[in-house]
């Protein structure tokens, strides 16, 4: 399950940040919209959920949002990614 809200840090920056439930526990994280939009793809057919927890249990020390931005990046590229 996924809540999301909207924020900006600078007023120059949007970031959206949405509540995800990862091993039982509820974890913010704030992206840009264009990642999220990628995100969403990612996840048809499946949940949002099971997706960001597929690239944390495999982002090792990186960030977590840092984790879920390369994540989107390589499958817009067509590479590997959870």
């Amino acid at each position: 399950m996924t809540h999301a809200s909207l924020f900006c840090k600078d007023h120059s920056e949007v970031l959206i940040k949405r509540s995800v439930n990862l091993s039982g526990h509820a974890t913010s994280l704030a992206l840009e919209p264009e990642f999220w939009a990628v995100l969403d793809r990612m996840a048809e057919g499946g949940s949002l959920a099971a997706l960001i927890g597929g690239i944390d249990d495999g982002r090792g020390e990186q960030p977590l949002a840092s984790a879920c931005r390369v994540a989107a990046l390589k499958w817009v590229e067509g590479r590997d990614a959870p």
